[in-house]
């Protein structure tokens, strides 16, 4: 854990990860702040402050992409008081966006002109997150929000610095537009720079001049309203509908509320206000007991179950069997290319592999009765009675051990950020695990899950032919790949697992659905013990869906799948992470640091189910079940 003391036996990594940690600390004036790494997008969990992971070499401008995300949360730690900015958030879902992306430029404005090196981080971390989102590319400036261009304008305006190079063309679209309608306004930002309160009176009256405000930005000063609804605004209890803090541009880190449990500010639900203990529109209502959550009458369940999750449309999506995605000559290029890359672990992993058939096959094997009145006459006893002829004889009697009929499925997460010694490690561990278990008589399958596009596909294009109605939901292409089928020898689909060495074929992740249809899939079993581990190096990430939903939209829908299965299926979960720290969602998961522990990780694992009491009662009941989108 970032914030303890140098350790002579830190690698680079590590100690950079200490480094930021304390000058994190420092500039927030936050002593209890604690710093860690993940692939998966920055934010805050609690006390804890998630940095983007940066190659093991540490080249330059990782370093400066994760000093700058760590920057910018520090800043906004500093600088920014988020119960006044909750509780003067537009509802309207453009509005509160710029709301948001404006109150970040402030934040980071603010270091930006005190500090030169900070500077320097946040502007290369802007760049980086630019180029991602593929500003570059933009030719009409409807491709891009209104809430995006103005950010830019505004840390202009504040700094001095012009857009990053990747968001010029964009903010170029934008720039007549924005500067028509505010121009005058943006200037007078610079003298509010350090006083929140009266920056967001400038920032409310953008919105409005901007034609993006709802009744709510000019009726705020009615002196007409009534008292108690104007006492709750103040206390922020109406803060907005939709994604709120927890909106993908914003730096709040949508996981944090998920992570503080009961206490969570659920800002990012549609159709949800600011701190999720009330709908929009029940302002007015007296809460039975202050602290109690807010249950809503319809449903009568607990607050986590408002959360709905949906896909725009399923009509692009697929489930292929890996063959179908390219042709046998490659497919068995990529094989080779695949042995070659992990043959010096070939050893290790096989060495592993036979420890775990050595368990099981134990397991399997019959056994004996001894010392009964009756069965099979036990001629190894035979001397007790030649020595003592009124001793009687012994019989035995052969039984069978309690092992169960077992399936397991392998999920591998496919997505762009396993790209390299992940996927590899990845692909020889599930080769391995197959052969073995195949062995014992333990059906293996084994499963890839991706999207067939980079931010969006085909759904996206449909939801901009239908005039990108608002909370669409899932806005990507799902792609479930099927390496090996449980049915299927593990001679047929050997070939199968070099198809993650495609070129492209590594690109989103959308967990929650991945683990759905993989569950799914092991519910259809015949066996009596089905188990489903699964191989992730991050949070879900689909940068379409999380642009026009909230910002843990896709998180979410994770947790609650997980949820469910632990809770109610009959299928054992279990979780790898590769460099992510998956104990916060699963309960029985372990976290790798490097992707060859991969092989040992999993053997280990497995082999402690199989160890496990087969009637214990680490086992959950089949019979009760709850639908789940």
């Amino acid at each position: 854990m970032a914030g303890s003391g140098r350790n002579s036996n830190d690698g680079p990594v590590e100690e950079f990860l200490r480094v930021t940690a304390s000058a994190m600390r420092a500039m927030s004036r936050e002593p209890e702040l604690t710093a860690s790494f993940t692939p998966d997008a920055p934010g805050f969990y609690g006390k804890e402050a998630r940095i983007p992971l940066p190659n093991r070499d540490l080249p330059r401008e990782d370093v400066s992409v994760a000093r700058g995300e760590a920057d910018a949360m520090a800043l906004k730690l500093r600088h920014h008081n988020a119960e006044l900015h909750t509780s003067r958030i537009p509802t309207a879902p453009a509005a509160r966006a710029l709301y948001d992306a404006v109150e970040q430029a402030r934040v980071e404005a603010i270091g930006a002109r005190r500090m030169a090196g900070a500077a320097e981080n946040l502007e290369v971390a802007l760049e980086v997150r630019c180029r991602n989102k593929g500003y570059a590319r933009i030719t009409e400036r409807e491709q891009v929000p209104v809430a995006e261009a103005v950010s830019m304008l505004v840390r202009e305006a504040l700094t001095g610095s012009a857009p990053p190079p990747s968001a010029r063309q964009m903010v170029d679209l934008w720039r007549p537009f924005v500067e028509s309608k505010i121009g005058d306004t943006l200037a007078s930002l610079d003298n509010r720079l350090d006083d929140q309160e009266a920056f967001q009176d400038i920032v409310r009256q953008m919105i409005s001049d901007l034609g993006l405000a709802d009744d709510e930005i000019n009726a705020e000063p009615d002196p007409n309203e009534d008292s108690d609804e104007s006492q709750e605004d103040g206390e922020g209890e109406t803060t907005g509908e939709g994604e709120g803090d927890g909106d993908a541009r914003s730096m709040d880190g949508a996981g944090e509320e998920e992570d503080a449990g009961a206490e969570t500010e659920e800002a990012d639900m549609p159709f949800e206000d600011g701190d999720g203990d009330m709908e929009p529109g029940a302002g007015d209502e007296d809460p039975d007991a202050p602290g109690q959550p807010w249950r809503p009458p319809e449903y009568g369940h607990n607050q986590g179950e408002q959360f709905v999750y949906g896909a725009f449309t399923t009509e692009f999506d697929e489930e292929i069997e890996a063959p179908d995605l390219c042709d046998p000559d490659e497919l068995a290029r990529l094989r080779q290319q695949l042995d070659q890359q992990l043959g010096h672990l070939q050893n290790v992993i096989s060495r592993l592999a036979n420890r775990l058939q050595r368990r099981l096959m134990a397991k399997q094997t019959r056994t004996w009765d001894f010392d009964l009145e009756e069965g099979i006459l036990d001629t190894a006893r035979l001397t007790r009675v030649v020595t003592n002829p009124a001793h009687p004889l012994s019989f035995k009697l052969e039984k069978d051990m309690n092992f169960r009929d077992t399936v397991v499925t392998l999920l591998i997460d496919n997505s762009g950020s396993m790209r390299g010694r992940p996927i590899s490690v990845a692909a020889m561990s599930a080769d391995i695990l197959a052969r073995t278990l195949e062995r014992c008589g333990v059906k293996v399958e084994i499963l890839g899950f991706t999207t067939r596009a980079w931010k969006g596909g085909q759904s996206r294009e449909k939801w901009l032919a239908a005039g990108k109605p608002a909370n669409p939901g899932r806005l990507n292409d799902l792609r479930h790949i099927i390496y090996k089928s449980a049915d299927a020898p593990w001679r047929r689909a050997r070939k199968n697992l070099g198809l993650m060495l495609r070129e492209g074929l590594l690109k989103e992740n959308i967990d929650g659905e991945a683990l759905l249809w993989a569950h799914n899939r092991l519910l259809g079993r015949p066996e009596q013990r089905r188990i489903l581990m699964i191989v992730s190096d991050g949070a879900p990430v689909d940068d379409s869906t999380l642009s026009v939903n909230a910002g843990n939209y896709l998180e979410r829908h994770l947790r609650q799948i997980i949820e469910w299965i632990e809770t109610y299926s009959p299928v054992e979960l279990l979780a790898i992470g590769i460099g992510h720290d998956v104990t916060r969602y699963y309960k029985r998961a372990v976290t790798i640091v490097d992707a060859e522990q991969l092989g040992g990780t999993v053997m280990d694992q497995l082999a402690e189910l199989f160890d496990e009491v087969e009637d214990g009662g680490k086992r959950r009941s089949g019979g009760k079940r709850k639908r789940v989108a």
